[in-house]
């Protein structure tokens, strides 16, 4: 194992330096494209395109230039990213001084033949299709892509959807395997898009298993010395902590320590695997171009004094970070939270959906607030439900606007009445913080007057918030009731989103990192996170810096709550340290 890792740690510095140059370069480039973009959105009064309003991208000329911008950042990330890295990985494993300018050129150019159709379906797939699928390489603007759980429970819930989805999934795989090798074509070989396209499907065919083989290997190997590195700075150390009796400050500063180095040791991990494991595809590709025979053997390089500098520094650089941990233990890894409790659709999975009950249930979980839908009758008034019809719930195929109150009333959700919004207002007055969602196709601003007339006649402004995925009606009910709370709920999002015109900013919980709940405060707003059901994200979210979690699950998530308290030094540190980690992703 030794001497098949050899070659790719000994190239680990010359991709360090390049990737360390090419983030500069690109976070430099993202700023300038960046405040265009702003400039186009404020020459049109807005400060973000959310998923609430898609249509501007495509109706104005403003929106279709923000397009263009965008794609063309997807171009420029490929450049640097994967075309750049490609150039690295041939001067590497065929044992040539590495040259940063010249990859970068080499990206640069190389890029140029992917402006076509065939090109730009290469970028799509790569920047859109590849994150989402888990398979072969994205650039850094899009590797966090992901599907919105409630779209996904979507697609679930439906057949045909599912079905669909089967197919299709299967189908991007094999297009993705069969042309792993296409930018390799065109950056090292000098080939059009297509040409690229078929060669790579021939080596592929001809020599899948080998491709996997010696990938699954090279994980293996990878895998072991990363296991093996862990269990020396990481594991054994803190275990040793754990069962030694020492005074508790001097335990504090070891876990400190250790937990210190497994963070960097997993930071270092992430950063360098897939450009290991690009580094091995290079080396296999040139190996099945020649048909085997193909030897990497990275040239060894003398230790400078440059580098002895270099790495004088970052031990100093560790033992600062270790120290200044440690003086702030307590701030930078916090015992209690303040994370409130919010129920999903009143009472969530513990009581029937959007009925009084549920309210009643998610007051006596613990809970500091609950989230409903309203909707509104044929007659003009408000009720809850969440889906387009009754069905789901109370077996109704019909509209909350296709039926009158009287004959809503009669409906029962497992056993309960459905109830009216002016109903829940006076239940939860003094006990509940209520997030009333304007939902369905009622949600208009006629809709929000009445609901801001109901929230004036039971006297609680300070005990309500209007929340839409409609940034429009958020922003009218905002301008002219300013003493009304509002949120909107996003789950994508371009632009300055919490400076939005809103007191909450909603977001699904696969796109809230600590970055966005940091700018969400930043501009005097409180976020939001919605639907944390599990154990493992409930807690993750109630350690971070959320100002409520919305959950279907509220007994689980005052028990996680509640046993924050009793955690370890090691326990809250491990917490903290999982919320940075996340962010980076």
């Amino acid at each position: 194992m030794k001497e098949r890792l050899r070659p790719y740690l000994q190239a680990v510095p010359d991709i360090f330096c390049y990737i360390v140059v090419t983030k500069g370069i690109l976070f430099v480039l993202t700023c300038l494209l960046g405040a265009m973009a702003k400039l186009l959105l404020s020459s049109v009064g807005r400060v973000a395109v959310t998923s609430g309003d898609w249509k501007f991208l495509y109706t104005t000329w403003q929106g279709i230039l923000l397009l263009v911008l965008s794609l063309v950042s997807l171009y420029i990330g490929t450049a640097f990213d994967l075309n750049g890295r490609i150039a690295l990985c041939s001067m590497l494993v065929r044992g040539r001084t590495v040259s940063i300018p010249e990859c970068l050129k080499a990206g640069l150019t190389s890029t140029v033949k992917l402006i076509s159709p065939a090109g730009l379906m290469v970028i799509l797939y790569i920047s859109f299709i590849a994150p989402i699928i888990g398979l072969g390489f994205s650039t850094s603007l899009t590797e966090g892509l992901y599907i919105p759980s409630f779209i996904t429970a979507f697609i679930q819930e439906s057949k045909l959807y599912s079905s669909l989805l089967g197919i299709l999934v299967p189908l991007l795989l094999i297009i993705g395997i069969a042309n792993l090798y296409i930018l390799h074509g065109i950056v090292l070989d000098g080939l059009s898009t297509g040409d690229s396209g078929r060669q790579s499907r021939r080596l592929i065919r001809s020599n899948l298993k080998d491709y996997l083989k010696q990938n699954i290997l090279f994980f293996l190997a990878m895998a072991a010395a990363i296991a093996l590195a862990a269990i020396v700075l990481f594991v054994f150390p803190l275990a040793l902590v754990q069962v030694i009796p020492l005074p508790h400050v001097c335990s504090r500063f070891l876990v400190v320590l250790f937990g210190t180095a497994g963070t960097l040791l997993y930071l270092f991990t992430d950063f360098l695997v897939i450009p290991l494991y690009l580094l091995n595809m290079t080396r296999l590709f040139y190996s099945y171009k020649q048909g085997g025979g193909f030897e990497f053997r990275a040239p060894e390089k003398a230790r400078t004094g440059f580098n002895r500098a270099l790495a004088g520094f970052w031990a100093a650089a560790f033992l600062a970070a270790v120290i200044f941990q440690f003086a702030c233990f307590d701030s930078w890894f916090p015992a209690d939270t303040n994370v409130g409790i919010i129920a999903h659709r009143a009472g969530g999975a513990e009581a029937p959906e959007n009925t009084l009950a549920g309210l009643e249930t998610a007051y006596k979980a613990g809970a500091s607030g609950c989230e409903i839908d309203i909707q509104r009758t044929k007659d003009g008034f408000y009720v809850l439900n969440h889906d387009g019809t009754f069905e789901r719930t109370a077996g109704e195929n019909r509209k909350p606007e296709e039926m009158k109150l009287s004959e809503v009333k009669k409906l029962r959700v497992d056993g309960e009445p459905v109830a009216e919004f002016e109903e829940s207002l006076a239940a939860c007055k003094g006990r509940l913080t209520l997030f009333v969602e304007l939902k369905g196709d009622t949600a208009d601003r006629k809709m929000a007057d009445d609901a801001v007339r109901l929230i004036h006649k039971y006297g609680m402004e300070d005990e309500c918030v209007l929340i839409s995925l409609k940034y429009g009606l958020i922003n009218y009910i905002e301008t002219k009731y300013p003493d009304i709370q509002t949120g909107f709920l996003t789950f994508a999002a371009f632009g300055n989103t919490p400076g939005l015109n809103c007191d909450y900013i909603g977001l699904e919980a696969e796109s809230a990192t600590a970055y966005k709940l940091t700018a969400t405060h930043k501009e005097g707003k409180k976020a939001l996170v919605w639907t944390v059901n599990d154990k493992s994200s409930q807690r993750f979210f109630l350690t971070g810096d959320a100002d409520g979690i919305i959950t279907d699950n509220i007994t689980q998530a005052a028990e996680v709550k509640a046993n924050l308290a009793s955690r370890s030094d090691l326990e809250r540190m491990l917490d903290r340290i999982r919320i940075i980690l996340a962010s980076r992703l």
